[in-house]
This record gives C-alpha cells, sequence and structure tokens, in this order.
C-alpha cells in the first residue's frame, strides 16, 4: 500500500495547515531567523527522486557525489544522500554541459579554477551561468564571458571563428586524405 506523501514527518493535513499559518505571521511580522527560514524551506530530495526529476541514473548521482562533481548537501542519520534546491541546480548545470559535450574531468577541472579565480563562489555550477563552446566551458559574469580554466576572456565573435577553424582544419584534413587514396589508387 503507498504512503500518503506529505510535507510534514507525522504526515497530517493538520500539521501542514498550522506550517501555512505560521508562515503567513512570518511573513506579515516581517521578522525571520534562521530556524524559520529552514522550516519554510522545501525538504531536500532522496537520490532516486533527484535522479528522476534530472534525467539521470542513481549511480551517476552517486558517482559524481563520491568524485566531487557536485556532493549533495545533507546526509541522513543512516548516511543516505539528500539533495537540496542548489544541489539540484548545480547538477542540473553539470548535466547540461556533459550533454553538451564537456567532459567529467574538465567540468571538475573547471569548477576547482573556478574556486581559486573567484573566491566569493562556493557553488560555481549553482552560482554562475557556464556555457559550453566545445570542450571549452564558458563562464558569464558581469556582461563579459571568459574560460573557466585559464580565465581568458572570450568575445562571442572569436569562439565562433574557433569552430569555423576546426570545421576548415576537418574538411582540409579530410580532402588531404581523400586525395592521397586517389593518388594511392591510380599508381595501382
Amino acid at each position: 500500500m503507498a504512503r500518503p506523501s506529505s510535507s510534514t514527518p507525522s504526515g497530517s493535513a493538520r500539521t501542514t495547515a498550522r506550517e501555512r499559518v505560521r508562515s503567513a505571521r512570518i511573513a506579515r511580522s516581517g521578522r525571520s531567523d534562521e530556524r524559520e527560514s529552514r522550516a519554510l524551506a522545501p525538504e531536500p530530495l532522496r537520490t532516486r527522486e533527484a535522479a528522476l526529476l534530472l534525467g539521470v541514473t542513481r549511480r551517476q548521482l552517486q558517482y559524481w557525489a563520491k568524485t566531487d562533481l557536485v556532493r549533495p548537501s545533507h546526509r541522513t542519520r543512516g548516511g543516505h544522500h539528500r539533495y537540496t534546491f542548489r544541489d539540484l541546480v548545480a547538477l542540473k548545470a553539470a548535466k547540461r554541459l556533459i550533454d553538451a559535450g564537456v567532459s567529467v574531468q574538465r567540468i571538475r577541472t573547471s569548477i576547482g579554477a573556478l574556486k581559486k579565480v573567484l573566491p566569493s563562489v562556493s557553488h560555481p555550477l549553482a552560482e554562475l551561468v557556464l556555457v559550453a563552446t566545445g570542450d571549452v566551458v564558458l563562464v558569464l559574469r558581469d556582461g563579459a564571458a571568459f574560460e573557466a580554466v585559464s580565465g581568458q576572456e572570450w568575445v562571442f565573435e572569436v569562439a565562433q571563428f574557433q569552430r569555423e577553424l576546426t570545421a576548415f582544419r576537418r574538411a582540409r584534413g579530410e580532402r588531404a586524405r581523400s586525395a592521397g587514396r586517389e593518388t594511392r589508387t591510380e599508381q595501382s
């Protein structure tokens, strides 16, 4: 039999109504302290729920946590991972970079470099806008774009030109290979 889902530990609707009334009182009074804001924060997700939400496997999340790509902010007393909203934002950013062709190692290297270059940023994947161009991770911040690992500032026209140069080199290499095949065929 399925358990009823609820945002409260006891699972009762009455407790949920009490929390809503308390939240409204706090909002009207304008006061809030850390304990009250924690009470209003959504409950962190389990690994299985985070995996379903993000479209990844539980094993991927476990691997990413183990290798410090994105570590969950919370653990239960039993050692199970719990993912906060900030963790989910970081996971979504990492997944998008991976889907765009950036290697996990490159993302990890980028995160480490960003923590050194921007010491005020503790969670780069959740706090910064990261964009992939090939295997290069760009950071968009304050109207500028810079490469995450080197810190070199980029202009988007330069990024486009780099893609054109790569395509040109590939096409030139393919032409040279096919010309070599034709020469060998004529010699036979």
